[in-house]
């Protein structure tokens, strides 16, 4: 492992213009692993400057045909399969996630590239007639420099899947990493860099938000800044994006529902509804953290979730036998260790499972899962994202009474719905006010499928074909043949 990054401005390999560093920790030993630049302005002036000099200049990467931009990212695709298993230990290493789930990030983090290199081919424009003497065009253009800011739940991943459609859109492109977990996101311009992606069209430097994040979101230069985050920084970044009026677009928190109804199957339901709150450590904006169950299965699934906590096996990331690791970082482990806190003050603590035994791990950001039974939807730990292995298991008794506590929250990411009826399901569905929702299902988020949420957990769309055409613009072109 490298212990001195670098940021990646104009095809080089750079410090932060004032020498300095922060440090990027192992979560699950609290032991220094490398050390990052703490980029600041002058450091964004200069990747942003390249970005919109490239851009600008239009034969370098907007002027690229499509048939190339995309194979450059089907290129991009084979060399992360290549270097899969390093991608993942890096990534299990940074983010303190099992092993296991940083293979599977990254397997999808290739096809991102792969199916978003298909894009890159079929952006498409209209033609209507208006009159044998008029007609109009409505071309798609990139949009210009665009802006990714992404977290440290999925770092590989959550970056690739802005990159890769603006780039297959033909915009230029700087990303700031989360400085919690910065390694993969470094090893991105290798990757494109090798599989042709021209010199200025990509650039990455590390920081913190108010230094480095916050002069990328202010500058003029920047057409549109991408963010996946919390909500209070999502807010900072859109009346910060006013000022020059760019695209925004955000990905942000959730407090999401997960019903189980008492005609669903119960081996199925229990176990994907545990899976959905303590996957990758709970830190999912979309984890299923209250879990709605109606009366007749209630203390049933209350017993399944706490005999699935005690039976979660806690580790470093790089043990297989780990099936949840630590936190991303001390500060991470303390707020969710305030909300159990206040939690066992508000409802019946289920359980809590225990820390590692291992004496290595000691400093490690540890929390445990942990189940609280009884709680009312208006409680803290029923109302605030938590972003740790925390589940509420609330019962109900009727749809109507579900639907209603569900979407009683400022957040409408994604839903889950257990049931074997299928009408019920869809019903259910329809009256959710969330942007995904996953019936007999948690979690899935295929790269296929468009990505985002209602109310304060968003604005906007990734993946699909909206990933791709949330980076153009629409140019109409008015022909007069008279």
């Amino acid at each position: 492992m490298a212990d001195a990054l670098q940021n990646h401005i104009d095809g080089a390999w750079v410090d932060a213009r004032d020498g300095e560093r922060f440090d990027v920790v192992d979560p699950a030993t609290g032991e220094v692993i490398a050390t990052a630049p703490d980029s600041k302005a002058a450091d964004v002036e200069a990747a942003v400057d390249a970005a919109r000099r490239t851009f600008d200049d239009g034969t370098w990467w907007p002027g690229t045909p499509a048939r190339e931009r995309g194979r450059i990212l089907l290129r991009a695709a084979d060399i992360v399969r290549r270097e899969h298993e390093r991608l993942a230990q890096m990534e299990c290493l940074d983010s303190g996630k099992p092993i296991g789930d940083a293979r599977e990030d990254v397997a999808e983090v290739a096809f991102m590239f792969e199916y978003f290199g298909g894009w890159a081919t079929k952006i498409d424009g209209d033609v209507q007639h208006l009159s044998p003497d008029a007609m109009f065009m409505v071309w798609k253009e990139p949009m210009g420099v665009a802006v990714g800011i992404t977290p440290w739940n999925y770092p590989l991943m959550m970056a690739t899947q802005k990159l890769a459609p603006a780039l297959a859109a033909g915009c230029t492109f700087i990303l700031k990493p989360p400085e919690q977990t910065p390694l993969t996101c470094l090893q991105l311009p290798a990757i494109l860099e090798e599989a042709g992606l021209p010199r200025g069209v990509f650039h990455v430097l590390t920081g913190f938000g108010e230094t480095a994040g916050a002069p990328l979101v202010a500058s003029p230069k920047v057409d549109k800044v991408a963010f996946t985050g919390s909500r209070e920084v999502g807010r900072i970044i859109m009346r910060s994006g006013a000022d020059t009026l760019k695209r925004v677009t955000l990905e942000l928190g959730g407090k999401s529902p997960n019903i189980v109804f008492g005609d669903a199957d119960r081996t199925t339901a229990f176990e994907g509804s545990a899976n959905g709150v303590f996957w990758n450590q709970g830190e999912i904006c979309s984890a299923g953290t209250r879990v709605f169950v109606e009366g007749p299965l209630y203390d049933d699934a209350v017993n399944a979730f706490v005999d699935r906590a005690s039976q979660i096996v806690l580790g470093e990331g790089s043990d297989e036998k780990t099936e949840m690791g630590p936190l991303v970082s001390k500060e991470q482990q303390e707020r969710v260790e305030r909300f159990i806190e206040i939690g066992s003050k508000e409802a019946t603590l289920a359980t809590q499972g225990a820390r590692p035994a291992d004496e290595r791990l000691a400093n490690g950001y540890f929390v445990p899962p942990t189940v609280f039974a009884d709680v009312g939807n208006d409680a803290t730990i029923a109302r605030e994202e938590i972003f740790g292995p925390v589940m509420s298991v609330i019962p109900f008794s009727s749809v109507d009474e579900v639907v209603a506590m569900s979407n009683d929250n400022e957040y409408g990411l994604a839903a889950a719905v257990w049931t074997n009826d299928v009408k019920k399901a869809m019903l259910t569905a329809r009256a959710l006010r969330a942007g995904v929702v996953w019936i007999n299902d948690s979690q899935p988020a295929p790269t296929e499928m468009p990505w985002g949420g209602y109310k304060q957990s968003g604005i906007g769309r990734e993946l699909g074909k909206h990933g791709v055409e949330d980076f153009l613009e629409s140019k109409s072109v008015y022909l007069n043949l008279g």
